[in-house]
């Protein structure tokens, strides 16, 4: 009897239970898309041709206009990669890459421009150089 007892108590609490998937909320950004902080995606992240034309920080938006041939753009992957690292100088710097999927196979030069959400990328203080392959101009994330 007890047997019989604990295992229809043990069925009931089965059955009552359900499983409860959390998401974290999204921080409301103005940015187009957020950035990804890995080492590994920095390595091994597509690394098409792009060519980065300008950066421009707004808020905690890194905007970034940058060109690729293509038919329209629409198929590409674009993605802003940080290498997880954060060097030590004053002010501490983070290494970043542009990575590109471009399946398009056109003659055409797109120009696109897209923004980032770098606030992940605030450390101590309150600056951090951004240091972005391929792309010679100075880039100082002050927040």
């Amino acid at each position: 009897m007890k047997n019989l007892l604990f295992l229809t108590l043990t069925g009931l609490l089965l059955i009552s239970c359900s499983k409860s998937t959390t998401t974290t909320p999204m921080i409301p950004t103005d940015c187009d898309l957020i950035t990804i902080v890995s080492e590994g995606e920095y390595i091994n992240a597509p690394s098409d041709y792009v060519a980065i034309n300008s950066v421009v920080i707004e808020g905690n938006c890194l905007k970034v206009n940058f060109s690729s041939s293509g038919c329209s753009g629409d198929s590409w992957e674009v993605k802003l990669v940080d290498a997880n690292v954060i060097l030590e100088s004053d002010p501490p710097q983070r290494n970043l890459r542009l990575s590109m999927k471009n399946p398009e196979a056109c003659e055409a030069y797109i120009t696109k421009e897209l923004s980032f959400d770098i606030s992940a990328f605030q450390v101590g203080g309150n600056r951090v150089y951004l240091n972005i392959k391929d792309y010679e101009g100075d880039v100082l994330y002050e927040y």
